[in-house]
């Protein structure tokens, strides 16, 4: 299990100065846990988050020990897309718990290789449910076992610990290979938009009347919409 070392954040001190700093402020909380506000170096959580992502447990340690914690959530900033802030999730270890798997492909399929077809990856991540030390950090899926058009790669199929319970339907098609003049074939259809249940739009004034009173038509009410920031969560 990763380790990551973080320290406690004093309520005086914001998170703005701890990122002028080079750490990224977080904070911790689970069911039987009282939250805690807190920092951790930038480069080291970075590391860490690569290897481990959102869905294995890292072992927190501070000076009030060590715990096994779930990288919950991050948030990035818009335009520079650096990480301004984590959230850090102490499940209980004799309960199940839910979290997202990516799915990895590797292999080649010899319906691509020797057919000339198209692999279409339909799924690329899963929703899973287990007792956290057995959670996944990824599925892989082999696509080697696609020879044939008709072949196909569906959720039953995939490869995983028998305590690991994946939250989607057991047929749902993963990867498939379709003869690449099929998809052509489709993304050159035209698109025909249906018109004919539109109301015509009948102008509330009189013609004429805009241009009298000097309208340039290009008037009109302007909306102006809030983004709602989301702040620090705890559970």
């Amino acid at each position: 299990m990763l380790g990551l070392a973080v320290q406690k954040r004093n309520k005086e001190e914001k998170a703005q100065s701890v990122r002028k700093g080079g750490a990224i402020p977080g904070v911790l909380y689970g069911p039987k846990v009282k939250p805690a506000i807190l920092k951790v170096n930038g480069k080291e959580f970075q590391k860490v988050y690569e290897e481990a992502g959102e869905s294995s447990l890292i072992q927190l340690e501070s000076s009030d020990g060590s715990r096994p914690v779930l990288i919950r959530e991050i948030q990035k900033d818009p335009l520079r897309g650096e990480i301004i802030h984590v959230d850090f999730y102490q499940p209980p270890l004799d309960e199940k718990t839910e979290v997202r798997v990516p799915l990895i492909f590797e292999g080649e399929a010899p319906a691509v290789r020797d057919l000339g077809g198209t692999l279409l990856k339909n799924i690329q991540e899963v929703d899973v449910r287990a007792l956290p030390q057995h959670l996944p950090h990824e599925i892989v899926v082999d696509v080697s076992e696609l020879a044939t058009f008709e072949d196909k790669i569906v959720i039953s199929d995939l490869m995983h610990d028998d305590r690991v319970e994946i939250l989607r339907d057991s047929e749902e098609v993963v990867a498939q290979v379709v003869e690449t003049q099929d998809i052509e074939a489709e993304l050159e259809q035209p698109v025909v938009e249906d018109v004919g249940g539109v109301e015509q739009v009948k102008p509330e004034h009189p013609a004429g009347q805009e241009a009298e009173e000097g309208g340039t038509g290009e008037g009109g009410a302007e909306g102006a919409s809030q983004n709602q920031k989301q702040g620090e969560k705890a559970k």
